[in-house]
């Protein structure tokens, strides 16, 4: 255990294993939605539900793992929620393309993931983010979980006039949630390191009470993957025609988990003085190989998940943290009910207090800069109101460097900021006639 300890760097971090186990309870439990989430929307396309849960808790273990031993990040990994309805709905159903085709072009858009990161084009994408912008994404992206826990517990709901309205606080979910907001806080407001994960259990517990949790026996096995495991057509995918949507998956998987990466680094304040994250490479091979792996097990584009800053709120800084998520997506193949019983209602008050916790970053926005508060504040709005965190960093991305060459500093802006700002231009004018 000493030299787990050593190589994970506990003493450096301030950590310990009973913290790094709690953190990483706490994010599994956040993010476990998926297991059921991500094989409802692809077996709505056509494939095997058993093989695509089976496949979401396997790329998710891998992928997990490879980040905790590997990287050493808190960072959990799993099959992405909005590029999964893409490749469902717009891609399989949309444009009548088979599933296996589909799977062809994540494994692709995976290997020119890696091989950007092989040549060092990605890490000079994440060098060329202003650093004044790191705190609006995080800021940005905190709002974004904190708006996810509000609408699955109906706190809020959609409202065809004002986008979004007040619930009905009376309804059983709103009113679990609350009861959960209020113990978790009260437990945090108490100094109770474990209060986002007894916060998540004591709210189960109580929904369990009142017949609000449904638990239905069954267990997946190795012998499910079969039917999408190595079944995708990477040969169909080459065609002329469908790289567009092999791009679509490469831009969404890599400017999401840019802004996931800034955003829950700057929370566990993993970033150094100079901006710069360590071992950026290494996180950049996995989630890389993430998404390669994710396509072969028969699942959507793995990405780095937000619901990863509970874990960090919780108290994980290192990568056992990652590892203890990746442990659990192993054990829920076999167990998978059991990460069901959850209900969404009991989750929902940790990202909402996650969600405060990391707006607390625009207390570092020199708002008086004009330059530099605007962009921030596109980015921080553009992230939950689009439901996109590469909409929000292209906001903010496009507005700071218009505003930097209206100041006449176009100068000391380096030449990929102007390219990607294009890049993201032409991005916006695509999305505008599709």
């Amino acid at each position: 255990m000493k030299i787990l300890e050593r190589y994970f760097e506990f003493q450096e971090l301030g950590t310990n294993w009973r913290t790094e186990i709690l953190a990483g309870l706490t994010t599994f439990l956040t993010m476990a939605y998926i297991i059921f989430v991500n094989p409802a929307m692809l077996h709505d396309a056509g494939m095997p539900l058993a093989a695509v849960t089976a496949a979401t808790c396997v790329s998710a273990a891998f992928a997990s793992l490879l980040m905790g031993f590997f990287a050493r990040y808190p960072i959990a990994l799993a099959p992405g929620m909005g590029i999964n309805a893409y490749f469902a709905f717009t891609v399989v159903k949309g444009m009548g393309i088979p599933w296996q085709t589909a799977l062809g072009a994540v494994f692709l858009s995976g290997v020119a993931f890696l091989l950007l990161t092989a040549f060092g084009i990605r890490q000079l994408i994440v060098a060329a983010i202003p650093h004044e912008l790191y705190a609006a994404v995080a800021a940005g992206i905190g709002l974004f979980i904190a708006l996810i826990g509000f609408r699955s517990s109906g706190i809020i709901a959609a409202n065809p006039q004002t986008t979004m309205t007040l619930g009905h606080l009376r309804e059983p979910d709103a009113l679990l949630a609350l009861f959960g907001l209020a113990l978790t806080g009260g437990l945090m407001a108490r100094g109770v390191k474990a209060a986002m994960l007894i916060g998540i259990l004591g709210t189960t517990a109580v929904g369990a009470a009142f017949g609000m949790v449904h638990w239905h026996p069954q267990t997946l096995h190795w012998s499910d993957l079969s039917a999408t495991a190595f079944q995708l057509d990477v040969r169909a995918a080459l065609r002329l025609g469908f790289l567009e949507v092999v791009f679509v998956f490469l831009f969404v998987d890599l400017f999401d988990n840019i802004g996931t990466l800034i955003g829950v680094t700057k929370k566990a304040g993993l970033i150094d003085s100079q901006g710069r994250i360590p071992r950026i490479d290494r996180i950049l091979f996995t989630d890389a190989t993430a998404t390669v792996a994710g396509s072969l097990a028969g699942t959507s584009t793995v990405v780095s998940y937000i619901e990863s800053a509970a874990g960090i709120t919780a108290g994980g800084r290192s990568g056992a943290t990652a590892v203890v998520v990746g442990l659990l997506f192993l054990a829920a193949l076999f167990v998978t009910p059991l990460a069901g019983a959850i209900p969404a209602a009991a989750t929902a008050p940790a990202l909402i207090i996650v969600g405060s916790l990391m707006v607390s970053a625009v207390a570092e926005i020199p708002w008086s800069d004009p330059v530099v508060a605007l962009p921030a504040f596109l980015t921080m709005v553009a992230i939950p109101l689009t439901g996109s965190i590469a909409n929000g960093i292209a906001f903010g991305f496009v507005a700071f460097t218009l505003l930097k060459v209206i100041r006449g500093e176009y100068r000391g802006v380096s030449w990929l900021v102007y390219v990607l700002t294009a890049l993201f231009i032409a991005r916006f004018v695509y999305l505008a006639n599709g």
